[in-house]
């Protein structure tokens, strides 16, 4: 979390006008906007998703098509005659049993624990899952403070590829602050795996102090999102009491 304060940028755009577009063309796009048939009226049923940042859209990786995905079982089936291939596979997926995954495609990450760890400090744990719409301060740390984020997430069914965190910071409205780690690729595996982030530093100093708003997300490459969390937090000139 840096200390320094992004400043808004500007710039023109200019419009230009585009052909009309044909009556029945009109009548689709309207359809597809408000999510439903036209001609039926029904609406389609809402999917869940991550909230989409301007800076996911504007810096979200060209991704590589690496043709349709298949199951893990299917992978292993795959050049077995490749000794090389064959032990490269075994050394990914490590003891995992392949009983406990089946024929799924989708990968299955879960965030089962986030704690934040400072010098000389007890660690401090967030309780997941998050309430939804709940109120209040989540955390407080100290302004000037070294830290590390320490993520424990469980992944099942199939390789996770390009799990990465973001964390975008806003204080009295104005971004301030924006984060996005790479965490890497896993296999599935009964054990919990545990990432720790390098070290960074708190903000300091009378404009630093105060409350800030927060959005974290976990995705992958493909851009599912497995825990979007809203929440808040203070920089204060002390740490809290812990008595």
């Amino acid at each position: 979390m840096s200390s320094a304060v992004e400043a808004a940028i500007s710039c023109s755009k200019v419009d230009v006008p585009a052909a009309p577009e044909p009556e029945e063309t009109k009548a689709k796009n309207a359809a597809a906007e408000h999510g439903g048939d036209a001609a039926s009226g029904e609406a389609a049923p809402p999917q869940p998703h991550c909230h989409e940042d301007e800076e996911d859209e504007e810096e979200a990786p060209k991704v590589i098509d690496l043709g349709p995905r298949v199951s893990i079982k299917d992978q292993l089936e795959k050049d077995k005659d490749d000794e090389s291939l064959r032990r490269w596979k075994e050394q990914l997926l490590g003891s995992l049993d392949l009983n406990s995954v089946g024929e799924t495609l989708e990968p299955d990450v879960k965030i089962m624990s986030l704690s934040i760890l400072s010098p000389g400090r007890p660690d401090i744990f967030l309780p997941l899952p998050v309430e939804p719409n709940a109120k209040g301060v989540w955390f407080t740390l100290k302004e000037g403070s070294p830290y590390r984020l320490k993520f424990t997430f469980s992944v099942s069914n199939n390789i996770v590829s390009g799990l990465r965190y973001t964390n975008t910071v806003w204080k009295t409205g104005i971004k301030v602050d924006r984060a996005k780690e790479m965490l890497g690729t896993f296999s599935p595996q009964l054990e919990p795996y545990t990432y720790v982030t390098p070290e960074d530093t708190t903000p300091s100093g009378m404009f630093a102090r105060g409350s800030y708003s927060a959005r974290t997300k976990f995705l992958d490459d493909d851009r599912k999102c497995y825990l979007e969390i809203n929440y808040t937090f203070d920089i204060r000139r002390e740490w809290p009491s812990t008595s």
